[in-house]
Parts: C-alpha cells; structure tokens; sequence
C-alpha cells in the first residue's frame, strides 16, 4: 500500500483554502458590506460620496471632509441565510452516500461596527477611525448529512481597525488614505471516508462509509492593507467618490486536528505513519483589490439620487497552497475565479426636517462557478432590494433603521470533487434578509 494512496485526504484540501478565501475577500462571495445602516437602506449606494454617515472612515476616507463636527457612529447588522440544499451524493467507488440535507446551514448573526470622525480646527485635515466586522462566513451543517465529506461547519471572523485622514484645503477635491489592520479568525470542519480510502488501497473489511472520521482545523493570522480615497464636490448638489482598498497579505497559521476511527487508525499508523495526526498547518494568502465609484446628486432641495459600482480583482485567486507540518503531502486548492462587479442604485427623500426615507435596488456578481462551487459558500449572483429611514431627533442625535432582502439565483453544485474524493450534487434555494440599526452623535 503506498502513501500517494492517502495523500489526498487532508482536512485542509477543500476546506480552509477555500472559506479563508471566501471570509477575507472585499467584495461578492459572503463579503459583509454591512458597516452602515444608512447605506444599507439604499443598496450602498453612493457608499463614498453621500454626507452624513461616518463609515466613510473605510468607505471613502476623502469623505470625512464633509463633517464639520465631531461625530461618532454606532451600527449593528443582523444577517439571517437560509439556504436549503436537495441533492446527492456519491463515494469515490459510484455507490450512493447516506445522509440527509444538512438542514438550514445558516443562523443569524449580528455584525456590530464603531465609527469616530474628527475634524481638526481650520486646518483642512480631518481624522477618523472605525472598528468593523466587515468580513465573515457562518454554515454549519448537520454531522451526519450528505454532503458531510465536504463540509460541516465553516466559521470565519474578521475584525478590521481603520485609522484614516481626509485632507481639504479649500477646493473642489479632497484626499483621504487610510490604514487597516485586519484580524482574522477560522473553524473549519468536515467528516473523512477512511472506508473508501482503505478500501481503494485493498485493506479488507473496509468499505466505503463504513469507517467515517472527522477533521477540524482552526487558524489566524493578522494582515495590514491599505485604503485611498477621492472626494469630488463641485457645487452644494453634486459630490463624486473613487476609492481603492489594497490587496491584504496573510500567513495563516493553525492546527489540523483528525479524529481517526480505531481500526482505521491501526492501518494508517503503518501504511502512512506520519499522515492524518493532529498537526500545524500554513497556508499563504493574498485578498484581492478593490476599486470603487460613488455619486450623489441633488434632484432637488429634499431628494437626492445615489449610485454605486465596485469591481473585485478576483482573478488575483488563482490558488492557495496548504503546507503541513507532518509528513502530510501539500494542499493546492485551484480557485480559477473571476473578477466581479457590484452595482446599485438608490434615493432619499426627505420627508420633513425630521425624518428621511430611502430605497435601493442592487445587483451584486459571485466570482464563483459550477464547477469548483462548494457547500461552504454555497453562493451564486444576488439582487438586493432595500429600504430605510432616519429619524433626526436633534440637531446633535439621530436614529437609523434599515431592511434588505437578498435573492440569490440558486446555486447549483455539480459533481463537486470532496478530500474524500466522493462527488457532491443539487442545488440550493437560497436567500438572506438584513435588518440594520444604528445611531450617530454630533458634538
């Protein structure tokens, strides 16, 4: 019996390569653009150019410009997927795989961000910074479910601090960049068919599903990126934002962690001593670029159109290669994606000195395929529809609230290769609805 054999069965293979991916990248995926109530009322919609809302620390740091005050803004999203799967599933020897439909993978999760925007005396020069979670996936799946080979549970963190300045001395334009220090955190895990893998090396007595163990791993790592900023004002109406957020280096570094059924493991220690033990783990990544334009223009003295259009430079992921610190082979997880566009358009009205209420329509591409798309993100292209309101209750304090709903275009699997190398099919009708609250404080 070689050890090629069992080479690929890593916990890692199609694991933590692909929702680290999925967790950190800045736009389409399971990016969390959720760092302002406002902008979610309006699809994000003029992200970087609208007056008024303080995420612009990373939307567009330019934009600070635009307070005149000291303000600080506190939001929280409560993001709630539902993605119900129905489909099959296969061992590497064609027979079919045991299990149901995972249940709903998603749960509701609450995504808090901190904004502060301080304008500095006359100078022209205004600071801020922001706390976010703007990057983060959540799916867990029922143990025993069919697609169990290829994922379990898939739980990314991410926690940015952004530290920005605007500079305006009097002009048309004004300049902001900013730095961001990215923490992240991942729980990845799924089930293992040592039956099919013993049974393909002719160990007798072992038969596909009839020796399932488990693996987990769990990682971090900490990156620094940066973020630039344009803000265009010609006249009271009119205001035009380009912002470019950097690519964020990461070494992540974790452990691998399998749980090997007593027999199984007897065989193994001599087969491929050194193999599926719990061990460290490395993977190199690099997040995409993203490059984005805002407009806000003034129909008249109470309503105001908004637009949005980013581009992700998703073609950067090429691949992510996982080194072990056993004598498990290296994982190399082809990605092969595309870049993406997100585009929105939105309003508000204001209603009376009060109150304003908003609207946005969005439509949102997914850099992934058919062919490589796994159950971990079991995501496709989105629209996004939103509405919102603002109640000004003084001059000094305001109140937010905001709903979205997410529709996306069910998202098919197709013969989805697993580490152990089963084969996973079906499709997913899936959705996610938004609810957004905040408040923000002028002094």
């Amino acid at each position: 019996m070689q050890n090629q054999n069992f080479a690929r069965v890593t916990a890692l293979a199609l694991g933590i390569a692909g929702v680290l991916a999925f967790g950190q990248a800045q736009a389409s995926g399971f990016q969390i653009k959720e760092n302002s109530t406002k902008a979610l009322g309006r699809a994000f919609a003029g992200s970087g150019a609208a007056s008024g809302d303080a995420s612009v620390v990373s939307n567009n740091p330019a934009a600070m410009s635009t307070f005149k005050q000291s303000t600080v803004q506190a939001d929280v999203a409560v993001i709630d997927l539902t993605a119900d799967f129905t489909g099959s599933g296969r061992t590497a020897f064609g027979t079919p795989i045991s299990g149901g439909d995972g249940g709903d993978p998603g749960d509701a999760t609450a995504v808090p961000s901190i904004s502060a925007i301080f304008p500095v005396g006359d100078t022209g020069m205004t600071l801020g910074a922001q706390v976010s979670a703007p990057f983060g996936l959540k799916t867990e799946y029922e143990r025993n479910w069919v697609g169990r080979y290829n994922a379990v549970e898939s739980d990314v963190k991410t926690v940015d601090v952004t530290l920005a300045a605007s500079f305006d001395f009097g002009s048309e334009v004004s300049f902001g960049v900013g730095l961001i220090y990215q923490r992240a955190e991942a729980t990845l895990s799924n089930a293992v068919d040592f039956g099919t893998l013993l049974a393909a090396g002719g160990v007798p007595g072992f038969a596909p599903q009839n020796a399932d163990g488990f693996a987990e791993v769990k990682g971090d790592d900490t990156g620094i990126g940066w973020t630039m900023g344009m803000h265009i004002h010609p006249n009271e109406r009119t205001s035009i934002g380009f912002t470019h957020r950097s690519e964020i280096d990461h070494d992540l570094e974790g452990n691998a962690n399998f749980t090997v059924p007593s027999n199984a493991a007897t065989v193994l220690a001599f087969a491929a001593p050194g193999q599926f033990i719990d061990t460290s783990a490395l993977a190199a990544l690099t997040t995409p670029a993203v490059d984005t334009i805002s407009v806000s223009y003034g129909l008249t003295d109470n309503f105001t159109l908004m637009a949005d259009f980013s581009r992700t430079q998703w073609s950067s992921m090429k691949n992510v290669t996982i080194q072990f610190g056993s004598n498990q082979a290296d994982s190399v997880e082809d990605f092969d994606w595309k870049d993406t566009g997100f585009w929105s358009l939105g309003a508000e009205w204001d209603l009376s000195e009060a109150f304003t209420l908003r609207a946005g329509y969005a439509e949102d591409q997914s850099p992934t395929k058919i062919e490589t798309r796994t159950p971990r993100l079991p995501d496709a292209d989105r629209q996004w529809a939103s509405i919102g309101l603002s109640w000004k209750v003084s001059d000094a304090f305001e109140v937010d609230a905001a709903y979205t709903r997410i529709f996306v275009d069910d998202p098919k699997i197709e013969n989805i290769l697993s580490s152990s190398s089963s084969t996973l099919t079906g499709s997913y009708d899936a959705d996610v609805n938004i609810f957004g609250v905040s408040a923000q404080y002028k002094f």
